[in-house]
């Protein structure tokens, strides 16, 4: 049930010309503020319309908009309506890709930014990955060797990472790692992608070992080396592929 004591959410009158964005805004306002949280149903269109004094038309683009950016769902029937809507990381990963894709973001830029992400990952996760943690890692990396195909082997790779990065108990690490290894996913397989995995999995069982003698600079080194190979490997897939387009 809601609860009838906690604030309701305000809006002012807009007055600009592209009054969607200003909805945008404050609905993002309130948000930030605390006023609206996940699971909130926000008034009924029409309620909505009068107290930002905006067109029914202005109103549903600011709606669609908040959806596509994940901030609301909007559900239709009797129960429906626009609701707050729990974060959604993948979001995150998507626009991450875009702005690869749009050349906003360079390789060489994504390199720099996940050898030192990833030099912050290491670390904390020596220090505070449990022994469940460690043995996950451990079965991961088992069973990626018993992997023979290269997407089953990827997928392998993307929980390895995930677990690590759950292992530093900040779950703002995760969204990192994900964004990072679905951008890198499709630029890494290529002619020697399987005998660079095998290169990998050897690496990963040498990380573990120094995560569990909690020696974060041998385990930061390792992870670089291995960090450094990638890409490499991707530097030559993309040269390649430049040289097939030419």
């Amino acid at each position: 049930m809601p609860d009838a004591t906690a604030p309701k959410p305000s809006f002012a009158p807009i007055k600009t010309q592209r009054t969607f964005e200003a909805v945008c805004e404050q609905i993002r306002a309130q948000l930030a503020a605390g006023t609206l949280k996940t699971g909130d149903k926000l008034p009924a269109e029409r309620e909505l319309a009068v107290e930002f004094q905006v067109s029914r038309s202005a109103l549903r683009e600011a709606l669609r908009t908040l959806e596509m950016a994940g901030i609301i769902r909007n559900a239709k029937g009797v129960k429906g309506g626009s609701f707050i809507q729990a974060a959604e990381p993948d979001k995150i990963v998507q626009a991450m890709r875009d702005y690869v894709h749009l050349g906003k973001v360079t390789l060489d830029e994504l390199t720099e930014a996940r050898l030192a992400t990833m030099d912050i990952i290491i670390r904390l996760a020596c220090e505070r990955a449990t022994e469940a943690d460690l043995a996950e890692l451990e079965a991961i990396a088992e069973r990626t060797k018993q992997e023979s195909g290269v997407e089953a082997r990827y997928e392998c790779a993307a929980q390895w990472y995930k677990v690590l990065a759950r292992a530093t108990k900040n779950r703002i690490y995760g969204i990192f790692v994900n964004s990072l290894s679905s951008i890198l996913h499709e630029f890494v397989q290529g002619p020697d992608y399987e005998t660079l995995q095998e290169t990998l999995i050897d690496s990963r069982l040498r990380l573990i070992r120094a995560m569990r003698k909690r020696d974060a600079e041998a385990a930061a080194q390792e992870m670089r080396k291995h960090l450094e190979r990638i890409h490499r490997h991707v530097r030559k897939n993309m040269k390649a592929r430049g040289a097939s387009a030419a």
